[in-house]
């Protein structure tokens, strides 16, 4: 049985509940039944939009190798999407963002990897990506995850004044195919200092309650997906990114 890895900023606020137990059935749960595949070729053809300009078919058909019929069928819902919300931007740079861990227990440190920034104008832009097809973050739980994020981005003064929005690919519940919804975080409500505090302690007794059930297991072998998981967000566990 594999060990209990340590989630993502964006993991962390969509499984956040005010019930440590609750987390840890979440986590758990998780260990169990891992993403059978990875979204992180969509961040590798929003790079070729935006550098390479290449045309969607070209860079559609590359991403219909993938085996799982999930995986081609996803690709085949966002990446249109992506490329409306992204035609006719020429950006002066487009670059990746370094890796960072953010604290949130004494023995947990949260990754945080922005897919990419780009500047537009003398301007400095930063999407962040949510390509899951329900429940999104959203009112608490997406005021944590904005409020963290502008929290490492004013750490870094490449970043601090850099246009931060939330790229949603879900479908609503009264529909069963994705739209795009730009969220601009500028209208998101942030949480106290105070509260956050108060979530991330949550989260982190959820998270060791987790390691815990997880590390009395019996070894085993878990099954293996046949792609590699990819991004903070597309796979809990692994990222390249």
């Amino acid at each position: 049985m594999s060990g209990l890895n340590v989630p993502s900023l964006q993991h962390l606020a969509r499984f956040w509940h005010n019930d440590p137990q609750h987390i840890k059935r979440t986590l758990v749960s998780l260990v169990d039944n891992r993403p059978t595949f990875s979204y992180g070729p969509l961040y590798d053809a929003v790079r070729d939009l935006l550098v390479l300009h290449l045309p969607r078919e070209q860079v559609l058909e590359g991403l219909q190798r993938a085996k799982q019929p999930i995986a081609r069928s996803s690709y085949s819902e966002i990446l249109p999407l992506a490329y409306e919300y992204f035609e006719g931007v020429k950006p002066a740079f487009v670059q990746a963002v370094a890796p960072r861990l953010y604290p949130v227990g004494r023995d947990l440190m949260i990754p945080f990897q922005p897919p990419l920034i780009y500047g537009v104008s003398g301007n400095f832009y930063f999407p962040w990506f949510s390509f899951w097809r329900r429940n999104p973050l959203e009112e608490e739980k997406l005021s944590l995850f904005v409020t963290i994020v502008e929290e490492v981005l004013l750490q870094d003064a490449d970043l601090e004044d850099a246009e931060f929005t939330i790229l949603d690919f879900s479908a609503d519940s009264s529909r069963s195919s994705r739209s795009l919804k730009a969220v601009n975080t500028r209208d998101i409500s942030r949480v106290s200092d105070r509260r956050k505090a108060e979530m991330l302690s949550v989260f982190a007794q959820g998270f060791d309650l987790a390691s815990t059930e997880i590390s009395r297991r019996p070894q085993k072998p878990t099954r293996q997906v046949s792609e590699p998981l990819g991004d903070d967000q597309l796979g809990l566990f692994d990222r390249p990114v």
